[in-house]
């Protein structure tokens, strides 16, 4: 009988064992097996032929303790444009969603008649939203406060940054695309020209209007109107800048109607003295002085001011349309000034620290997902993405995304499927990267985060997958939770045998 009791005991004892070892083995994602995505993406993997071992997949409930999908979620990827969450979630938390940039104009002598005998001092901090039509308005004040004519030059201070040269063709040997204009303490419009391209019936030919306007632009138009599908029709002609002039050469399918052609022809100092001459006229103002980058003196007195919108606002057109530009604007104000890389990426390791968010694989280069060297993991991105849920600027973060099917780039996406309306995702692409990370209201009314990242060959293929995947969790994700044993098998049985117009430096 003794004996049978100490039996009994150890056993007891055992099963506890057993028992606690099952329970912390739930809690912990890292520890817990490998889970296979579900039965839909695997399919959609297999079409596209994608192997399964080049995606990272994670999804968690908001609220749950554990993952229903962790599959190969440590590894560290290239998330393209997905990064620009680390970046809008560290702006938010560090600046305010009320945080504006200022561009000021001072003068070094007094206004007379009308006259500026001085110099005039245009002063950045790296409003990533100063458009066309801001500058204008801005420009407009100094006309309103009594400025006709200014007899000297035109300074330009960037002090604000403290970057090294850009080359807009380091990145994919296009240098003319607005998505790699380089960061700029006085980035006007985007340092971006937009010409509408239009199929004329009457003519049978292509017209091109210039709805930028530039000193002394001139546009050589040798583009012809060809039949065929719109498709693609960016790859069918050539854009070459030299000097003033901008030619365009090539085919355009007549199919296309109307679009619009962002370019980045000049670079800054001079974009922004074309930009300045045209408008400066337009509203009835004389310039014959040259332009130069430089400081104001101390005793330099502000005749005008432009805030931008809310750093709120800012990030609505940073997410919405995966603008690069504006990400690296926002991001090098993360930084001490004057502003550097080094600097930002700094204070973002370190807010993360504070923040208890552990990211032991991120590489940030310049925090827009514009780069062959940024990496983050899938299940990194998950802890990002549940601390932003408990944190008061969730709502700005969360309304910057894209909406499944609504809006940005994903406004044509996943409109007849259960995530219509109910995901608000950052994507991502580059040449072998396709990404999604945000989050996914499913049909029971539970909220999800989801991240998927597909580094292969094939990328370019990898949307589908992505939509099965954000329409599984709008539709299954809750049946998972409760019966996690329907997942899709694991191993190797998945294998491959991928609104209104953006404004320039979107996504690719």
């Amino acid at each position: 009988m003794k004996r049978d009791n100490i039996i009994l005991l150890k056993v007891s004892g055992v099963l506890r064992l057993v028992g606690l070892a099952v329970f912390l083995w739930t809690l912990s994602p890292v520890s817990r097996a490998d889970t296979s995505p579900p039965v839909a993406v695997g399919a959609a993997l297999n079409a596209a032929g994608i192997s399964a071992d080049n995606v990272s997949i994670v999804v968690q409930g908001v609220d749950d303790a554990v993952p229903v999908i962790f599959h190969n979620a440590s590894r560290a990827m290239n998330p393209a444009s997905v990064m620009k969450l680390v970046t809008s979630y560290a702006a938010l938390d560090l600046l305010g969603p009320a945080f504006v940039w200022k561009t000021t104009v001072l003068s070094d002598a007094p206004i007379v008649d009308g006259v500026l005998s001085g110099n005039l001092y245009f002063r950045g901090s790296g409003d990533p939203r100063l458009a066309l039509e801001q500058f204008w308005l801005l420009l407009r004040q100094l006309r309103s406060r009594g400025l006709k004519e200014i007899r000297g030059n035109i300074v330009l201070d960037r002090g604000a940054y403290a970057t090294a040269p850009h080359n807009p063709a380091s990145f994919d040997h296009k240098p003319l695309r607005t998505y790699n204009v380089g960061p700029n303490a006085l980035l006007v419009n985007f340092q971006s020209l937009t010409l509408t391209l239009h199929y004329d019936e009457e003519e049978e030919g292509v017209r091109v209007f210039v709805e930028t306007p530039y000193h002394d632009l001139a546009i050589d138009n040798r583009l012809k109107a060809v039949r065929g599908v719109c498709g693609d029709w960016r790859e069918k002609f050539k854009v070459s800048a030299k000097g003033s002039q901008v030619t365009l050469d090539g085919n355009y399918p007549a199919s296309c109607g109307d679009k619009l052609l962002f370019l980045a022809p000049w670079q800054a100092n001079e974009q922004f003295m074309r930009l300045f001459r045209a408008l400066w006229q337009e509203l009835g103002g004389k310039w014959r002085g040259a332009m130069r980058v430089g400081t104001p003196p101390a005793d330099a007195k502000q005749i005008a001011v432009h805030l931008s919108p809310p750093l709120s606002d800012v990030l609505n057109d940073l997410n919405k349309y995966s603008n690069n530009v504006m990400a690296r604007q926002v991001f090098l104000t993360l930084s001490p000034r004057p502003a550097t890389t080094s600097g930002a990426v700094q204070r973002v390791r370190e807010w993360l620290g504070r923040k208890k968010i552990e990211m032991p694989t991120l590489v940030i280069e310049n925090g827009s997902g514009l780069s062959r060297n940024e990496r983050v993991s899938a299940d990194e991105l998950r802890r990002l993405l549940l601390d932003v849920w408990k944190s008061p600027v969730m709502p700005e973060l969360v309304s910057s995304l894209p909406v499944a099917g609504v809006d940005g780039t994903l406004r044509r996406r996943l409109r007849d499927s259960p995530a219509y309306g109910r995901a608000h995702l950052k994507t991502g692409s580059l040449e072998g990267v396709r990404s999604v990370a945000g989050y996914v209201l499913d049909a029971r009314g539970k909220r999800w985060v989801l991240v998927c990242i597909i580094n292969d060959p094939r990328s370019g293929a990898g949307g589908p997958v992505i939509d099965a995947l954000v329409e599984w969790v709008a539709e299954r994700a809750g049946d998972a939770l409760a019966a996690p044993t329907q997942n899709a098998p694991s191993g190797g049985e998945t294998n491959g045998v991928g609104g209104n117009a953006p404004a320039p430096g979107a996504a690719l």
